[in-house]
């Protein structure tokens, strides 16, 4: 029988994209930073239009994306309820109906990239809420592995490249908690060890 471990915390990782980026970044960053924390990474803007076209018709020419990355670590089981809440701002700021900007909230393990969706697919695993959880890429052999179903814009190793920043400064933030939470249990029995 398997023994129960404490789950690792994650580092939240929130794509938006927008034709009009800049401005409703700044409309929303107040909200997203009272909802989950300071922002402590945002990663050059990407030509989203590369891969899709998709938005166009709700959002307008010229979408771009950014990743941005949440200082505060989280637990995972939490992604369901980000992901409501994230699809709560859309409508919000939502004109007749029409989405102004798309927020895809995901985290960051020491071993992969999670993303969470409304959409059921096979490969999608149910994790309450009405929302599913995406294994976008596996950390393997030092570096980000993509798989036949990720999304073309992760397999791109720009993408993989924000996203190994986003996972060294996650590393470190691991270090502390475990530290501080082996500081925390050192006065009792079975003291919790970090896991590499």
């Amino acid at each position: 029988m398997g023994e129960i471990r404490t789950i690792d915390p994650v580092n939240l990782v929130i794509y938006i994209f927008s034709a009009h980026i800049d401005y409703w970044f700044d409309q929303i960053k107040e909200e997203l930073v009272k909802e989950f924390g300071p922002i402590d990474y945002l990663s050059p803007l990407f030509d989203f239009e590369k891969y899709t076209l998709y938005y166009n018709e709700e959002m307008g020419a010229g979408i771009m994306g950014q990743l941005i990355g949440f200082e505060r670590l989280i637990h995972p089981s939490l992604l369901s309820s980000i992901k409501v809440k994230t699809n709560e701002i859309e409508q919000e700021y939502a004109v007749e109906g029409k989405r102004r900007f798309n927020l895809d909230p995901g985290y960051i393990h020491h071993m992969q990239f999670v993303l969470a969706t409304t959409k059921m697919w096979p490969h999608r695993i149910y994790i309450g809420q009405g929302i599913y959880a995406e294994p976008t890429l596996m950390y393997i052999n030092g570096c980000w592995k993509d798989y036949d179903f990720t999304y073309p814009n992760y397999k791109e190793e720009v993408y993989k490249k924000e996203l190994e920043k986003i996972r060294s400064m996650y590393l470190e933030k691991r270090r502390a908690y475990f530290k501080k939470l082996q500081r925390k249990s050192s006065n009792t029995p079975g003291q919790v060890s970090e896991q590499d």
